[in-house]
């Protein structure tokens, strides 16, 4: 295992023990993460997402597998299965994550998932009906946003 693929088994191997912490270190300082629901977030903002999800989840379970990377960039596959806040329902998100690196830190992270599968899940049938239009996703987007928001002014002193 090079030292990236050992940099994402460790960033996946702490969120498996909610470790947000040690999640946290694998970002440099000039980070970016983007997924379908927090798209464009920089590095105090990825770090405060991931410290939210540990903190605020409950039942979380993360696996992970398919790691592979070189000098400049990575992959993995990983699911991560949940109850969703707002309303309990299930979420089994299966997720492609994309890697660039700097330093032996995480400079850019990009998630990927079928947004309208998770939609379906974890917002029921409008999620299901729905779940393919723009507007679900901006909604989504907004409202994770916010969650973040929040979550980061109630940390600040």
């Amino acid at each position: 295992m090079n030292r990236n693929e050992h940099l994402i088994y460790r960033f996946y191997t702490a969120f498996q023990k909610k470790d947000f912490r040690t999640m946290q270190e694998c970002y440099a300082d000039t980070a970016m993460f983007s997924d379908p629901v927090f798209p464009n977030l920089n590095a105090t903002q990825v770090r405060a997402m991931w410290e939210m999800f540990c903190v605020k989840s409950r039942d979380l379970k993360i696996e992970f597998q398919n790691i592979r990377a070189d000098e400049k960039t990575g992959s993995a596959e990983w699911i991560a299965t949940y109850p969703f806040s707002a309303n309990g329902n299930r979420v089994i998100n299966h997720i492609t994550a994309n890697f660039v690196f700097e330093d032996e830190k995480i400079v850019r992270h990009r998630d990927h998932f079928n947004f309208h599968k998770w939609a379906g899940q974890a917002l029921g049938l409008s999620g299901k009906l729905l779940g393919w239009m723009p507007f679900v996703r901006n909604k989504t987007q907004k409202a994770a946003m916010k969650a973040l928001n929040d979550y980061m002014s109630k940390k600040s002193p």
